[in-house]
């Protein structure tokens, strides 16, 4: 009998891995044992779908066992994961699921949107940057002076009010006419939140990502000019803006 050789290892692999993800569709390997193989389809699977529910409580609360197991298999079976890190398959989730919601497949329209949002929260979570770790001076005034803003910050604009979306209050298919802007944040204590927001709070926070010299109020000065507004129109709540911004640890102080 001929040695097997890489090839060969290489297709049972691949065949392998088919039945798993797909036993319905993809036969096993010839010679391996159904009750064995039963183990490793159930280790498998359970795990990805507890993986996911935890990764989406909200998305998982909308389904009942047999919805949420149905769904899950479907991506399972699907979907081609561009990571081998077991913690990244929920990012890979959020991808298919986006994928859906372009092709018209039946998930509400809001759907894809939650999936997102619950995955920032993990995002937010694990992130591995050290707010200690940068130099700041955390009574600094950000409008007198230079802000830091904090590297566990994220805005987010979403069509839909996905921070409030529940078993319970799940929005029409229609969006509003005004689009969700959120701020996720991992504060000192490394507790995960969020602030709600507005369009002019996201774009002075991406004003400040900019990075230059510019003090608080420097900055909203230009904003001002961007949007061809009096400045004294915008310095004062501008000005709330950063001390908001401040005491929520997204601006951690100034330089």
């Amino acid at each position: 009998m001929p040695e097997p050789t890489p090839s060969d290892f290489r297709d049972l692999q691949y065949r392998f891995a088919a039945h798993l993800r797909d036993p319905d569709a993809h036969a096993p390997p010839e010679g391996l044992e159904d009750r064995r193989l039963a183990i490793y389809r159930g280790l498998f699977f359970n795990n990805v779908v507890s993986l996911l529910a935890g990764n989406f409580p909200v998305l998982r609360s909308l389904h009942n066992d047999e919805t949420w197991r149905t769904l899950v298999r479907r991506w399972y079976a699907t979907h081609q994961a561009h990571t081998p890190l077991f913690p990244e398959l929920g990012r890979e989730f959020v991808r298919w699921l986006e994928t859906r919601s372009e092709h018209g497949q039946g998930d509400p329209a809001w759907f894809a949107e939650l999936a997102h949002y619950e995955w920032m929260e993990v995002v937010a979570s694990n992130d591995e940057n050290d707010i200690e770790a940068i130099a700041h001076d955390p009574d600094g005034d950000p409008f007198e002076n230079m802000p830091v803003l904090s590297p566990l910050a994220w805005p987010l604009v979403y069509r839909f009010p996905v921070h409030r979306i529940r078993a319970d209050a799940q929005p029409d298919d229609l969006p509003p006419e005004m689009p969700t802007c959120l701020i996720i944040v991992r504060d000192r204590q490394d507790r995960v939140g969020f602030l709600e927001a507005n369009p002019l709070t996201l774009h002075l926070i991406e004003r400040l990502r900019m990075g230059d010299s510019s003090t608080g109020r420097d900055v909203l000065l230009a904003l001002a000019n961007e949007l061809g507004v009096d400045a004294s129109t915008l310095t004062g709540p501008g000005r709330d803006i950063l001390r908001r911004l401040r005491e929520r640890d997204i601006i951690l102080g100034t330089r």
